[in-house]
């Protein structure tokens, strides 16, 4: 297994933010101030921390596969049935996908299934999955 990550995002709503994580994403909560909040995030730690909404948050979009893909975001390669389970689970508690979950690259090396999101501070999230998984890096 690969080492953890550990990732601090920036959130104008800690509260908003730690329901949003804890409750629809159902992560455990580990440590926590007024001012930020651990998570488990797929066996990653995963820290949102509190910073005013700025002008300069503004998302930019790259076209990747055709698709308006928001730069920066985040997330997690799952096995195949894993990414699945999770993206029916999102629609059930009615995500607004910025990207329905759909496979990209159909037939061709690194071909994945993948979905966008973002939490309710803005912060895009992708998860994703290859049913290859050896064909992670491929070119």
């Amino acid at each position: 297994m690969p080492a953890p990550f550990h990732l601090a995002i920036p959130v104008d709503d800690v509260q908003k933010a730690r329901i949003f994580y804890r409750d629809t994403l159902e992560l455990t909560e580990g440590r926590s101030s007024d001012h930020w909040v651990d998570f488990d995030f797929f066996g990653h730690q995963l820290v949102i921390h509190y910073k005013p909404k700025s002008a300069q948050d503004d998302v930019h979009h790259n076209s990747v596969d055709g698709k308006e893909v928001p730069v920066p975001h985040f997330g997690v390669v799952l096995a195949w049935d894993d990414f699945h389970q999770f993206a029916e689970k999102l629609k059930q508690k009615n995500i607004e996908f910025v990207i329905e979950p759909y496979i990209r690259f159909e037939g061709l090396p690194g071909e994945q299934a993948t979905l966008f999101f973002y939490d309710p501070c803005g912060n895009a999230l992708e998860f994703k999955s290859f049913k290859d998984i050896s064909q992670l890096f491929a070119k």
